[in-house]
């Protein structure tokens, strides 16, 4: 699946981390919506997960990426959205098998938790990798 655009927000925690995101998929030539922050002023991190998550366009080739401290906050606010399907990815099995397995639509990740190397990482596995579907389609259904 062609990934058409990455949706990026954050809260102040995550500000740097978007950043470094957000460059890292423009040097791979991706389209982005960056929905803020947009500086490391606080914030309220439900406010950003919710922006995203009425962003995002079932069945449209969207993916979501969401950076606060821990990745816990966004990641409950944004499941609260019908159609999203966000998991915490912390490193790179985590984040293959949120794909392969339940078809997640967006990432969220600590930036006070996961360094920025392996973050990279798994946003480049978030987006190359493809939902398997079989056995996980009906699972996911049941979501």
């Amino acid at each position: 699946m062609e990934i058409n655009r990455v949706i990026l927000a954050s809260d102040h925690a995550g500000f740097k981390l978007k950043e470094c995101i957000k460059k890292f998929l423009l040097k791979k030539r991706k389209k982005i919506l960056d929905l803020g922050t947009k500086n490391s002023k606080s914030v309220d991190y439900p406010d950003f997960a919710h922006l995203l998550s009425k962003k995002i366009r079932s069945k449209n080739n969207e993916l979501g990426i969401l950076v606060c401290g821990s990745g816990i906050g966004m990641d409950m606010a944004a499941n609260k959205h019908k159609n999203i399907r966000a998991a915490l990815c912390y490193d790179i099995k985590s984040t293959k098998l949120s794909r392969q397995h339940n078809n997640a639509n967006v990432m969220a990740i600590g930036a006070r938790l996961t360094k920025k190397n392996v973050a990279l990482r798994c946003v480049a596995t978030f987006m190359k990798t493809s939902f398997e579907g079989g056995r996980h389609k009906r699972r996911v259904k049941k979501i």
